[in-house]
């Protein structure tokens, strides 16, 4: 990843544009990051990413509350360690 300040991000924006089509680019201000530029096909990925994170996320929450409904009582009960112990007396 590049670094520059902001200063050099204004001054040379020509060479910016071209620079974040092969590399990320931190642009910094007193020192510390303000910003980040990424390229058009790395931001599609970033964004297909975090709708696939979303919907495993939704997908997760409604397998949770199907499971929920259909546990007994007894199942609700259950602590990590005796889901542990009944995969291995399973096994």
């Amino acid at each position: 990843m590049i670094k520059m300040t902001s200063a050099e991000a204004q001054n040379g924006f020509g060479k910016l544009l071209d620079v974040v089509q092969r590399e990320t680019v931190a642009i910094t201000r007193h020192g510390r990051p303000a910003a980040f530029i990424i390229s058009p096909q790395e931001m599609s990925d970033l964004l297909n990413s975090r709708h696939r994170r979303n919907e495993a996320v939704s997908d997760l929450e409604a397998w949770t509350a199907l499971a929920g409904k259909h546990a007994g009582p007894d199942a609700r009960t259950l602590t990590d360690e005796d889901v542990n112990r009944l995969v291995h007396e399973a096994r």
